[in-house]
């Protein structure tokens, strides 16, 4: 599977949970709840994998966790606040470079349509 056609089903799945949840939870409810409907639809998923800094050729843990890595493909970063900002799209982007992936979500759960909190984030490679 490609990325596009990953983060296909993981936008569905998401407004799945989003529907059924609503808006108001913590980030972690959601990625919870997101976990179990991937897995569920037989996609490899992957939560809080760690991301490792190289540093002048020091591989140094930092403690920065990917919410989830679907397919050894796509990035996706949870987030249940009042609005996204420059920060969150930083934060999706380094992960993404971190591990050399392609594509990220950034999925923002507290609003009221789900299709305005998700975010396509690119990486250039």
């Amino acid at each position: 599977m490609t990325e596009d056609e990953i983060s296909y089903k993981v936008i569905g799945v998401a407004i799945e949970v989003h529907n059924i949840l609503g808006a108001g939870l913590l980030e972690s409810a959601y990625k919870e709840c997101l976990y179990y409907k991937l897995v569920q639809n037989n996609l490899f998923v992957e939560k809080e994998k760690l991301m490792p800094l190289i540093f002048e050729e020091v591989k140094l843990d930092c403690g920065y966790r990917i919410d989830l890595l679907v397919e050894n493909k796509l990035v996706i970063e949870i987030k249940s606040v009042e609005a996204l900002n420059d920060v969150h799209f930083a934060q999706t982007l380094t992960y993404m470079k971190l591990g050399n992936y392609k594509l990220g979500l950034l999925i923002n759960f507290n609003v009221v349509k789900l299709k305005d909190g998700i975010k396509r984030v690119v990486n250039g490679l």
